[in-house]
């Protein structure tokens, strides 16, 4: 049996195949970004500690849950301008502009690296808005104004546990 292998049409939707590769590749960054800071949360969420327990272990459950979300939005994104998204951890640890946090940390420690990473989180976002706009690609404009309001919502109640 001489099966023909069917070819997808051709991604015709105003973005340019070399415009929709440099966007796939900067949300792919953001991808990895999400999902690092995702895992860290979870991680911290399992195993906080100290007096501000319960706080904190809610708080990081309603952040890594808004986390998990946001990585299906990112990746679908990916996969409609035409390019696979990336899906392992080799992938993201390559990628990602957070570096892992070695042990278990104190609760005011963990915050730290949360705020760093929500803020590592919003940058990676911010950096592709010039791509992006000079492609006139508004769904992914307006995925990253999202993700940029979450993230740096987020830095801000977090930085505010910090203060004295």
């Amino acid at each position: 049996m001489n099966a023909k292998k069917t070819q997808a049409p051709l991604i015709n939707i105003g973005i340019s195949a070399s415009e929709r590769a440099k966007i796939a590749q900067g949300l792919s960054a953001l991808l990895a970004d999400s999902y690092t800071l995702y895992l860290m949360t979870h991680n911290f969420h399992w195993n906080v500690t100290g007096p501000m327990f319960n706080t904190l272990h809610l708080m990081f459950m309603g952040q890594y849950t808004e986390q998990w979300n946001a990585l299906d939005v990112i990746a679908e994104r990916i996969r409609a301008l035409g390019h696979p998204a990336p899906g392992t951890y080799k992938e993201f640890s390559r990628m990602s502009s957070i570096r892992e946090v070695e042990g278990t940390p104190k609760a005011t420690e963990m915050i730290r690296h949360l705020v760093d990473a929500q803020e590592a989180t919003a940058r990676t976002a911010r950096e592709l808005f010039p791509v992006v706009n000079a492609a006139n690609d508004q769904p992914t404009a307006d995925l990253l104004t999202q993700r940029l309001e979450v993230h740096e919502k987020t830095a801000w109640m977090l930085r505010s546990l910090l203060e004295e």
